[in-house]
């Protein structure tokens, strides 16, 4: 296992993970490795448009929306004229 040492931390940051890991009845050694490797694995994580669109998918699966009724597109407006009068 490896460590490091964070300089000039700043005193609020510090508290703030102080009351964080308190709340999770954690140390703040353990809540800093934590929230390292929650961040990390976000960033590792394959995010592609094919990934959202099935996690997209999956959320309302089951809901019947398949079934929805699709309505009916209005016509496009007219493009506006910017030609002075």
């Amino acid at each position: 296992m490896s460590s490091i040492t964070i300089r000039n931390l700043d005193d609020k940051l510090k508290a703030s993970l102080r009351l964080r890991a308190a709340r999770h009845g954690l140390s703040m050694e353990q809540e800093v490795r934590n929230i390292l490797q929650n961040t990390l694995a976000a960033e590792t994580t394959p995010s592609s448009g094919l990934e959202f669109a099935l996690r997209i998918n999956q959320r309302f699966k089951g809901l019947g929306a398949e079934n929805l009724p699709v309505p009916e597109r209005l016509p496009a407006r007219p493009v506006p004229n910017f030609d002075p009068a």
